[in-house]
């Protein structure tokens, strides 16, 4: 039996304005009826933004539609009720027309009161910017598997309930039956391994049809040992390798760990010195967020969220781009502050971090055809390799090569004696700064050679994938 072949609909910038705007109405309320379509989150920590203004809410929010995320997962502590900052993310939600819903925080201080969590989730259920799922507010947790409040929770607030329960396993939270379904936490691989999606495919079996929001994550490197965490997961290639896993594993959703979260080094966010309280709370010995920046990690966010949202369609490259990210010490440079690969905490193997990161120049790009990649680490040029490539010769090429060396680091690519994109980055050195107190940070430096972090979007974008029937609309069209 022949497959179907997705059939697309283009409209363009050349499409009158009038025209345009009349098929995005009519196309948008009919696919909203039709189907629930598929939805990328970022985890953002509600206690890192406690003296944001307005503007800086604004920012964050259309850096993070720039990327194609659909909205915030707001994580909160019970003493973490930010009313005044609450109410500026919602209204600059809503000004923007991006969506935000609570994950409640029942690890980081204690379970909610459950009226408090019953009477935050009707306050702004309600709200238009409130993200919601079968016409329910859709509510989400980091762990509470405990609690015994869900179902009088769930009951009073009507909410679609997709809880992560990481803690008591996928098949005994797929057993209680208040859960509409399932979010993981396991977003980092265990041990010295590139990632996997064994546990994806165990939420998957558990949940048996109800919905899975599968976690994505950069990085993970944390040092606070007023919060019992001194350790390091690695990291070296999961931003390529989750993201292939995502667009082939198709979840009914996507949460990125983290938007803001400086305190464990995952952040894809733009840094904030006023968010960086955490750092003196968990008794950090050094502040390893300052100065490494994050923000090349959004650059090819737009094109695998609409792969991902979009699987059998070929996403247009409007612009070729590269991303590089590394540690700025050798491993053998620095003490480790304690830090271990892996963590008993978390019941593993404990490894030296040595062996969990390398000390390698890791490099993705955005590529219409193959390139070569040319990395230079002060006076001394190595040639590069690719060790992923996409099948059709056009996608994201992602390798890394090792670096023994002390200096500026360039990454470049080329096509013939044509640089397409190249990116100076920060340099490596053998120096440990006295600010460190020697220790080795664990954190990454992430550069790109996208003007603020995000690739412009294709004139052409794919919003709804029906069956056989993907409607693609052009971006503009929707700015009404």
């Amino acid at each position: 039996m022949r497959k179907s072949r997705p059939l697309c609909l283009y409209l363009s910038k050349s499409t009158p304005a009038t025209m345009q705007r009349l098929y995005a109405l009519a196309l948008l309320s009919w696919c909203s009826a039709q189907v629930q379509a598929k939805a990328v989150f970022a985890h953002f920590m509600v206690g890192n933004s406690a003296e944001f203004s307005d503007k800086e809410w604004k920012n964050d929010i259309q850096l993070a539609q720039n990327a194609h995320i659909d909205g915030f997962a707001l994580n909160m502590a019970h003493n973490e009720m930010l009313p005044a900052t609450l109410d500026k993310a919602f209204e600059q939600a809503e000004d923007l027309d991006f969506k935000l819903f609570f994950s409640f925080d029942y690890a980081g201080n204690g379970s909610w009161p459950k009226q408090d969590t019953i009477d935050l989730m009707n306050k702004y259920k309600d709200h238009p910017a409130y993200y919601k799922y079968d016409s329910k507010p859709f509510m989400s947790t980091f762990e509470g598997a405990t609690s015994k409040d869900w179902p009088d929770i769930k009951k009073q607030t009507d909410s679609f309930f997709i809880p992560d329960f990481s803690s008591i396993g996928p098949e005994a939270a797929a057993n209680r039956t208040y859960v509409d379904g399932l979010f993981s936490w396991a977003a980092w691989p265990n041990g010295p391994t590139r990632m996997k999606t064994s546990a994806d495919d165990a939420y998957r079996h558990a949940l048996n049809g109800r919905p899975y929001m599968m976690p994505v994550s950069p990085w993970f490197y944390t040092n606070m040992p007023g919060f019992d965490k001194n350790w390091v997961w690695a990291g070296d290639n999961l931003w390529y390798d989750r993201w292939e896993e995502v667009i082939s594993f198709q979840p009914e959703f996507v949460q990125i760990i983290s938007w803001n979260d400086y305190g464990e080094s995952h952040y894809i966010g733009p840094l904030h010195k006023d968010g960086y309280e955490a750092f003196n709370r968990g008794e950090a010995p050094f502040n390893y967020a300052n100065n490494m920046p994050h923000d090349g990690w959004r650059t090819f966010l737009p094109y695998v969220v609409d792969q991902y949202k979009n699987p059998n369609s070929t996403i247009p490259i409007k612009e070729e781009n590269v991303v590089t990210w590394y540690r700025l010490h050798p491993a053998s440079a620095c003490t480790t502050g304690g830090t271990t690969g892996n963590s008993e905490s978390q019941g593993q193997v404990e490894y030296k971090p040595s062996e969990i990161v390398h000390d390698r120049i890791m490099y993705s790009a955005l590529l219409n055809s193959t390139a070569d990649v040319t990395v230079s680490i002060g006076k001394t040029k190595v040639t590069g390799s690719w060790d992923n490539t996409p099948k059709d010769g056009k996608g994201i090429y992602h390798g890394s090569v090792p670096f023994t060396q002390s200096g500026e680091v360039k990454v470049s690519i080329s096509r013939g004696d044509k640089e397409i994109a190249s990116i100076s980055g920060e340099h490596i050195t053998s120096e440990c700064p006295k600010e460190e107190k020697g220790f080795q940070n664990y954190n990454a430096w992430v550069g790109t050679s996208g003007a603020d972090g995000t690739v412009a979007p294709s004139t052409a974008m794919c919003l709804f994938s029906l069956g056989t029937v993907t409607f693609i609309l052009a971006r503009e069209m929707i700015m009404l």
